[in-house]
């Protein structure tokens, strides 16, 4: 088993940034790869950012340029640097753990509004 918390969410002003962190525990050795999904009200969830074992790093395409997914290993927890915030990127936030073929460990989330 794996256990992923997030932290690092709140309100922050559109062109502001804002940082999530996830901390991972458990089984941390059978996780492949990591990624940053968020739900907007009304909308689907979607994958942001995933990070592979190997360290490649893949971003949806409104979020190129301004959001930034990265590792600490030694401290067992993955980053999400998110500048540049625009309205559009309100959302909850989750983190995820691959350790098959699918994302199958999930935080329970943290709130992200972007708003003046």
């Amino acid at each position: 088993q794996v256990q992923l918390v997030e932290s690092g969410g709140g309100l922050v002003q559109p062109g502001g940034p804002l940082r999530l962190s996830c901390a991972t525990s458990g089984n941390t050795f059978s996780i492949s790869a990591m990624g940053w999904y968020r739900q907007a009200p009304g909308k689907q969830r979607e994958l942001v950012a995933h990070i592979s074992i190997g360290g490649s790093t893949n971003y949806e395409d409104s979020v190129k340029g301004r959001f930034t997914i990265s590792r600490d290993n030694a401290k067992n927890i993955l980053y999400l640097q998110m500048n540049s915030l625009k309205p559009e990127d309100t959302a909850v936030y989750y983190c995820a753990a691959k350790s098959g073929i699918a994302f199958n460990y999930w935080g329970q989330g943290t709130q992200v509004t972007v708003s003046s």
